[in-house]
């Protein structure tokens, strides 16, 4: 049978997979911005008005990363688990769609409701909030950000779900790590640097504490130490890497 590549036709169906998850809807589009709108209206009343803009703003880049998170971390792991525990991947490649052009439909797919999700998050914050306006340079930084970390995300849900292949465990694991680094990044109100020692150190391995907590010093320019944060990505990454790695040793153990 010939081997399927990648086309419009397979994006479009990872979209609409995409589409029916109601955790991507909620988590990754309604949420943060719930959380962006109340810590926003719990905090601001205490600052004096000129330093308003600049809250609002660190608010929304901190609360900004749930979206990443949500869409792509619980959103890949939701719906690839489902796939796996019902094999439908294999069945994909009985008709010539190997994983490989299946893995790549999903990642398109994943990037454009990321994108879609970004969008309509800022829109709102802007809309709605009074905040500061970023230089160009920053706010591509910021992007590129997101894009690393959803990539990251995205290998660590397909690692995950091709190890458990189940719905349950694979969700269980990826909502404590949601749930886990939002507390340690700052998301849900406490910033990094007031926990404990011990969760500090934590959190430095991950990206996500260096964005929510440092991106509003050069918001509207300016310079930044970017080597721990290159460090936190590394780390990630690797672990990323090993599920990938692990997923693929133990399906190619299965086929054998």
């Amino acid at each position: 049978m010939k081997t399927k590549k990648c086309n419009a036709r397979l994006i479009v169906y990872e979209l609409v997979n995409l589409a029916g998850n109601p955790f991507i809807a909620f988590f990754g589009c309604i949420f943060p911005i719930l959380m962006l709108l109340i810590m926003s209206n719990a905090i601001t009343g205490d600052v004096p008005e000129s330093m308003v803009p600049k809250v609002n703003t660190a608010i929304f880049i901190t609360m900004s990363l749930i979206v990443s998170m949500a869409v792509v971390l619980l959103g890949h792991s939701a719906n690839y688990s489902q796939e796996m525990e019902k094999e439908i991947p294999v069945r994909l490649n009985l008709f010539g769609i190997p994983q490989r052009s299946i893995m790549l439909a999903k990642g398109i797919a994943q990037a454009v409701v990321l994108t879609l999700g970004l969008f309509f998050y800022t829109a709102i914050a802007y809309l709605t909030l009074d905040m500061e306006v970023p230089a160009v340079s920053t706010a591509l930084c910021l992007l590129l950000c997101h894009y690393i970390l959803a990539a990251i995300f995205f290998g660590i849900a397909h690692g995950l779900s091709g190890i458990l292949k189940k719905f349950g465990p694979t969700y269980a694991i990826t909502m404590v790590f949601y749930f886990g680094a939002m507390i340690l990044c700052g998301m849900m109100g406490v910033q990094t640097n007031e926990l404990p020692k011990a969760l500090q150190y934590v959190a430095g391995l991950l990206p996500m504490s260096y964005i929510g907590s440092d991106f509003i010093d050069f918001w509207q320019g300016g310079s930044y130490n970017f080597g721990p944060m290159i460090q936190s990505y590394l780390f990630l990454g690797a672990v990323c890497g090993i599920l990938l790695l692990a997923a693929g040793y133990k399906n190619r153990r299965v086929a054998k």
